[in-house]
């Protein structure tokens, strides 16, 4: 679930080609996968980009190591304060929140929220966040074992089920993988649907059968399509790259109309199938682009383009740069051919 209240208050989750920073605040018992869950979505993106898009920092409340439920202590850069910082805040907390709920942190945040343009609670952080009058008249998500309490604890919050909510300067998860959720959303705003589906390849939200020969497809492993007609349609897609299908041959082989396809689409994974099948396209031209030495001209035409000109229109589009300027950036990378 997303909800924007207005767009000066969402601007950080606007296209930018900016480097975003962000501000981890890791409460005391925190589970290592919630970390990980904010982390790794990041550090994806920033590897598969070739550039720093984003960069993070880990606090604690008072700038010690924090032990993890896993007994694994995290090293801190620093002590969080209620300093003029205008960096996104993300507070972090599993098990035993209450602990750290303490009068100066809930000063703190509080405090903080005057500056920060962000302030997002991941899992249990949430109830940080409305424990600190964070929340109020806002939409959050919590745990799903926690909804109950969250609501009847909080009654000025509008609690609802949602994998994630954003709800004006405010964000809140319910849990690890919808974390990584809202994290392919941030970087979907602000770097385009085609680098998001390339980072969700590096995450397999569901485990094959046993029984099973044939893998996941790379491009549907990330995504947590439950609908067989997706996944099916998916797969042609990654088959006929060179030649796509047009929308209607492509539900026709699915067996369902081009409207019903639609419509599952958007419900599986958030975007139409036009959206989807042309990341599919230029994050498999973007790999040619950087990993080999041929033409434009010959991977606009292995990727299912006209032309090297709707290629180069289509590319910059979504990478906000051209063909030319990634294979320059990143020519360290280009294996000969």
């Amino acid at each position: 679930m997303i909800h924007y209240q207005n767009q000066r208050e969402a601007s950080l989750l606007q296209r930018s080609t900016e480097r975003l920073d962000i501000d981890l605040l890791v409460l005391p018992d925190t589970n290592l996968i919630l970390i990980a869950s904010v982390i790794e979505p990041l550090r994806g993106a920033n590897r598969i980009a070739g550039s720093e898009l984003y960069r993070w920092r880990l606090l604690t409340p008072d700038g010690a190591p924090v032990p993890t439920t896993s007994a694994i202590a995290i090293p801190a850069e620093g002590s969080f304060k209620a300093t003029a910082e205008e960096t996104p805040l993300f507070v972090l907390a599993s098990y035993n929140w209450r602990c750290s709920a303490t009068p100066a942190l809930k000063m703190q945040l509080s405090q903080a929220a005057r500056h920060r343009p962000i302030i997002a609670g991941i899992e249990s952080g949430t109830w940080l966040l409305a424990e600190a009058s964070l929340l109020d008249g806002l939409r959050a998500t919590v745990h799903w074992e926690d909804y109950e309490d969250f609501a009847l604890a909080y009654p000025e919050v509008g609690a609802v089920k949602d994998r994630f909510v954003i709800d004006g300067k405010r964000l809140t998860t319910s849990g690890s993988l919808p974390t990584v959720d809202l994290m392919l959303e941030v970087i979907r705003q602000r770097q385009g649907y085609s680098l998001a589906l390339e980072v969700s390849r590096l995450f397999r939200y569901e485990q094959p059968s046993f029984h099973v020969d044939e893998p996941l497809s790379a491009a549907s492993a990330g995504l947590r399509m439950h609908d067989p007609r997706v996944t099916q349609a998916v797969r042609l897609m990654e088959e006929h790259i060179e030649q796509p299908l047009v929308l209607a041959r492509l539900a026709r082989r699915v067996g369902i109309s081009a409207r019903h396809l639609q419509d599952l689409f958007q419900q599986s994974i958030g975007a139409p199938p036009h959206v989807h099948y042309l990341a599919l396209r230029l994050n498999a031209a973007r790999r040619k682009v950087i990993e080999t030495t041929a033409s434009f001209a010959d991977i606009a035409a292995a990727t299912g383009f006209n032309s090297a000109s709707a290629f180069a229109r289509s590319y910059r589009a979504s990478f906000s740069e051209s063909p030319s300027e990634t294979r320059r950036r990143l020519r360290r990378r280009i294996t000969p051919t």
